[in-house]
């Protein structure tokens, strides 16, 4: 019979995780719990062959960054984030390898079981992420660019925009400008169906800054079937009171949703003020001037979570850093939102 982590875990009375870090040394452990980890390890004789024990002695000098999507659609973001992560890496004396499983357990355990990669960056979290548990239990060195559930407090590393934080920013601006019903235009049902993270956090902050300002906040999921995306943002921008706001999260087909604002007749920012959450800095718009937004911090994410993974695989000595980093979002430098009815200046 194969002896697992999660045996030598019930067998020692401590979590999965716990075992994985008296295997890396990536956590301080009591020595009392560490001496029981051993004690089970030598008992039921645990070997595993992508222990970080193992890896720490045979370097691949190889990240995988684990980026879940389907085939045929683009995300901008993804190739971002696979850039950068890839710029910072090298200066760690790392390459990338990318998978795009868009299930990514399978993929992620044979990678780790063959020592293809030292590391695991995981990319698109789910709150309940089975990627999380699989490598945990493999005692394989991750971070992640976003968060689990909160009730998780053994998750990996991770570094995330505070997502909540940032739509309801978004929602108070709108409401300072003098805009009481606000449309938000949340992520695809896909994404909160698979329980992504941001689709999840960003719903809440709209919901929390309209309790909080008191204003109307229409929150309605984006779609990535063009016909259905349409008929709801026509239903949105045509009910009684009309939304004087729009507020966008799911920037994928922000060209086509522009397009619908234009052909019901609203002028931005005339009749529409506009507000992106979450844009790729640098990154042009559809429309020839400039929409007040707050921007995806890309590469201040890479750098961290790069940090992470590769403090997971070599811990550094002395006082351990930070696990999580959580960045405050803020309006990036331009136009700000106009007034119901009003152009700006």
């Amino acid at each position: 019979m194969v002896v697992t982590i999660k045996d030598v875990a019930r067998h020692a009375g401590v979590a999965p995780s716990t075992v994985s870090y008296v295997l890396s040394g990536s956590r301080k452990i009591s020595d009392e719990t560490a001496e029981a980890v051993r004690a089970a390890i030598a008992e039921l004789g645990y070997h595993p062959r992508a222990s970080a024990r193992t890896l720490r002695r045979s370097r691949s000098e190889v990240l995988v960054l684990a980026v879940p999507r389907e085939p045929g659609k683009y995300r901008a973001v993804d190739g971002r984030f696979a850039v950068d992560i890839s710029d910072v890496a090298r200066g760690h004396g790392y390459d990338v390898l990318m998978m795009t499983d868009p299930d990514g357990v399978r993929g992620l355990e044979r990678i780790a079981r063959s020592g293809l990669a030292d590391g695991a960056v995981l990319m698109a979290v789910r709150e309940e992420d089975p990627r999380i548990e699989t490598l945990r239990a493999l005692g394989f060195p991750t971070a992640m660019v976003g968060h689990g559930s909160e009730r998780d407090e053994d998750q990996p590393p991770w570094v995330d925009l505070d997502w909540r934080a940032a739509v309801a920013l978004a929602v108070r601006e709108a409401v300072s400008a003098g805009h009481r019903r606000v449309l938000f235009w949340a992520s695809a049902d896909h994404e909160f169906h698979a329980r992504r993270g941001y689709a999840l956090r960003g719903r809440a902050g709209a919901e929390a800054a309209a309790r909080e300002t008191g204003a109307e906040v229409l929150v309605r999921r984006s779609s990535n079937d063009p016909d259905v995306l349409r008929a709801r943002l026509r239903e949105a921008l045509t009910s009684v009171p009309r939304p004087t706001a729009l507020l966008v999260q799911h920037l994928i087909p922000l060209a086509p949703l522009l397009a619908e604002v234009a052909a019901l007749g609203l002028r931005i920012p005339d009749d529409l003020a506009v507000v992106l959450v979450g844009s790729l800095p640098d990154e042009p718009g559809p429309l020839s001037a400039p929409l007040p937004r707050i921007d995806l911090p890309v590469g201040r994410m890479a750098d961290a979570v790069v940090r992470l993974v590769v403090g997971a695989i070599d811990p550094p000595s002395g006082e351990p850093a930070p696990r999580h980093q959580l960045i405050p979002p803020r309006m990036a430098e331009g136009p700000t939102l106009a007034p119901p009815g009003a152009a700006p200046d």
